[in-house]
């Protein structure tokens, strides 16, 4: 009996001390929440995928990608200073505010040296910059700068001859960012380079206004992550479209789009992250050897047009976090292929269709190394629904009108593969 007791009080006990344990961590989390200013910057990190389940994984809402400054499409310039542009005579900005830029200027640099957690935003309103060897925008250091285009205006800038390099800094693109950077308003914002048309080296949003990049390399870098919320973004360009990659931390490196549109001309990859893209909606309209490519392709909504003469859709291990899959959840996924070897989807994992709808276009319409497996969703390939994923080991031989290479494997999976 006093062996039962004790076991009794010993439970309860230690159901007590679970029970403060636990509430002790939701006050300490509630506190900590409500300390956070309005416009606090939270991280995306490129969550964990289970390589082995079918079931979608979160990537973090767009609630915690974008804060309410990054959406506001316009700016409190009751504050502002003005700066009219004037030929070689260069802006240098080193504090916290918002900056009107305004009038045409040859070889002009608008530097950005604030403090670590200065927000700079700077309004184009019918600005014009032509520079033959430096960047229009060049952010050496701020804790995040806005490009914002005023309501209706037409704001150009063009960088013509070879990048100068900044010391250890090869500052290649017309707007170059070390920091946080986000491109919104309701105006028309044209860049045209001779390399990237806007670098970032931390990360990239774009959440507003008319964007139109004409360049000879990538239109889109960055180093962490590119965000698109809304805007129309036209891309022309003998490389990458977007392109996400940091040699420096195999975490970052990801695209993700909620809403907006992106029309991509490319010579390469219409879009190009090492990690994740993960596309929840918007319009994505891409011409390229490549449409998307990336580790873990996630398609969840949104509207998608991709013509290509490689691959159109290519999940390839570009980083060690996860397996190479493409996972289809929703929206409208359209791929026709040129001719060649090529693959409508290919990945060097697995292919999972979850719901949404894919029409491919192609001789060899899949292609992967893992599994495939549809729980949902509907495939049409060439014209006609099916519920199989037809695996193409090695692609075929020419896109809509080649043929079949001698000593090839075709593998028909009835509802995926078990």
């Amino acid at each position: 009996m006093k062996k039962k007791l004790m076991v009794l009080i010993m439970a309860a006990i230690i159901t007590a001390s679970f029970t403060a344990c636990s509430t002790g961590g939701s006050q300490s989390s509630a506190s900590s929440s409500s300390a956070q200013s309005s416009d606090a910057e939270t991280k995306v990190t490129n969550t964990n995928i289970n390589d082995s389940s079918s079931k979608s994984e979160s990537s973090g809402s767009s609630d915690e990608i974008f804060t309410s400054r990054d959406l506001e499409q316009t700016a409190d310039t009751s504050n502002a200073k003005t700066y009219n542009l004037s030929d070689g005579e260069n802006i240098k900005i080193t504090e916290e505010g918002v900056y009107i830029i305004k009038g045409s200027a040859k070889n002009v640099t608008i530097t950005v040296e604030a403090a670590d957690d200065a927000k700079v935003q700077l309004v184009l309103d019918s600005a014009s910059i032509t520079n033959d060897s430096a960047p229009c925008i060049y952010v050496k250091n701020a804790d995040k700068v806005f490009v914002t285009t005023a309501d209706g205006s037409t704001n150009t800038l063009t960088v013509s001859g070879s990048f100068t390099a900044d010391g250890d800094t090869n500052t290649d693109a017309v707007i170059f960012s070390k920091d946080d950077l986000v491109i919104n308003g309701k105006g028309t914002l044209n860049i045209s380079s001779s390399d990237n048309g806007v670098t970032s080296k931390d990360d990239l949003k774009i959440t507003g206004g008319t964007i139109n990049i004409e360049c000879a390399s990538d239109g889109l870098e960055v180093n962490d992550m590119l965000a698109i919320a809304d805007g129309s973004i036209t891309i022309k360009t003998s490389k990458d479209g977007v392109h996400a990659d940091n040699s420096d931390d195999a975490t970052q490196g990801s695209f993700y789009m909620k809403g907006g549109t992106l029309n991509v001309t490319a010579g390469d990859d219409g879009i190009h992250a090492i990690t994740t893209v993960t596309i929840d909606g918007g319009t994505i309209n891409a011409s390229a050897a490549e449409g998307i490519e990336g580790t873990y392709i996630k398609i969840n909504g949104g509207k998608i047009t991709i013509e290509a003469s490689d691959d159109g859709i290519n999940a390839a291990q570009k980083s060690n976090n996860s397996t190479p899959t493409v996972e289809f959840n929703g929206g409208e996924t359209a791929i026709t292929m040129g001719q060649g070897d090529t693959d409508g989807v290919d990945s060097n994992g697995n292919i999972y269709i979850n719901g949404g709808t894919i029409s491919i276009n192609a001789q060899s319409p899949f292609d992967y190394d893992g599994e495939a497996k549809k729980n949902g969703g509907t495939i049409i390939v060439n014209g006609t629904e099916t519920d199989d994923i037809t695996n193409q080991f090695g692609g075929m031989g020419g896109g809509m009108g080649g043929g079949m290479r001698g000593g090839q494997m075709r593998e028909n999976i009835q509802g995926g593969m078990r």
